[in-house]
């Protein structure tokens, strides 16, 4: 029987790193170092291995990032696993999710445990996206569950995963909707299909999504926050090199009434997308009155992101910007998230 082709591109993270002479892990293995730590992947699959980067992903682009996707849409394989950090996988994934339109399983995993600890968790969760990329379940879905995330033997759609814990070892989870699937022995149990609308909506206005960097800022509020960044933001003509600005609001879209004028001034110059801070939406439309309320902040013109949290609303307002969106596009779009 013919081995499904899975193409494994590693871009570097703690599933590759190794102690130098003080003890200290950096980057050095690369895609062959990750298959070889897992004899059974040959019994599972025709694995092809490929290192891109050696690069935690903390240090990963946007440009790198969809130079990657591109690279996937022309892969002639049966699955694709990238292997990569943690530090900001919720945001990679999501991106891939974005971009890449196969029908093929594409799947992102990683590791929470270095190669140097007792039961490093890399070699599990490689294995098991491997596993999940040959299962006749996902091969048939692919295309409904977009780009999966595969941690600690669950599966979870790109656009919900979140890194819910700085060193964990269980640090992922879907907390809006839970994971798609799991793991037991070694067979996928689906648990549910991820409502892919939105995304699918989205992805069919950023085909052009190959144009140059635009840095969009995320800014996080708190109690009290004075503004002094909105109002630098507002009052410098090309604001301080940002194309776009996502906040991290408060409750169901709520910022403090101190800066509530200063956002709304912003949002007239460049598109500003008002997201969640507790993790995920969806947010309130007509609740709340006030000048800082959500019913105020939409009708100032900011655009709401729906059950994105400000790191994925980042990523997709980055994605649109790149594409040549305008404002009335860009929250099109956001609106499909609820």
């Amino acid at each position: 029987m013919t081995l499904p082709r899975i193409q494994i591109l590693a871009l570097g993270g703690t599933i590759a790193t190794s102690p130098d002479a003080s003890g200290a892990m950096q980057m050095g293995l690369g895609a062959d170092d990750l298959v070889a730590a897992v004899p059974l992947l040959a019994t599972l699959a025709d694995i092809r291995a490929e290192t891109v980067s050696r690069v935690g992903s903390h240090s990963l682009s946007f440009d790198q990032m969809h130079a990657l996707a591109a690279k996937i849409m022309g892969l002639d394989v049966d699955g694709v696993i990238v292997t990569q950090g943690t530090d900001t996988l919720e945001e990679t994934s999501f991106l891939l999710d974005l971009l890449v339109e196969r029908d093929i399983p594409v799947i992102v995993t990683a590791a929470m445990r270095n190669p140097a600890l007792t039961s490093p968790d890399g070699p599990g969760n490689l294995l098991a996206a491997v596993r999940v990329a040959c299962d006749p379940w996902v091969k048939a879905h692919a295309r409904s569950l977009g780009v999966v995330a595969v941690m600690l033997d669950e599966i979870y759609a790109a656009a919900d995963v979140l890194k819910i814990h700085p060193t964990r070892l269980n640090a992922f989870a879907s907390p809006q909707t839970g994971p798609l699937a799991a793991l037991v022995e070694d067979r996928v149990v689906p648990l549910s299909l991820p409502v892919r609308a939105p995304v699918e909506a989205a992805r069919k206005r950023l085909t052009a999504a190959e144009g140059r960097e635009q840095p969009v800022a995320l800014l996080w509020l708190g109690l009290d926050e004075p503004g002094y960044i909105l109002e630098a933001m507002v009052d410098h003509r090309d604001q301080l090199g940002y194309r776009g600005v996502v906040v991290g609001a408060m409750g169901g879209g709520h910022v403090p009434e101190r800066v509530a004028s200063l956002v709304g001034q912003l949002s007239e110059i460049i598109p500003t997308v008002v997201s969640p801070r507790a993790g995920g939406g969806p947010l309130l439309r007509q609740t709340y009155g006030g000048p800082s309320s959500e019913i105020a902040l939409r009708k100032a013109g900011l655009i709401f992101g729906g059950r994105l949290n400000p790191l994925k609303a980042r990523v997709l307002l980055q994605a649109c910007l790149r594409a040549g969106l305008d404002r009335t596009a860009i929250a099109e779009i956001f609106e499909t998230f609820g």
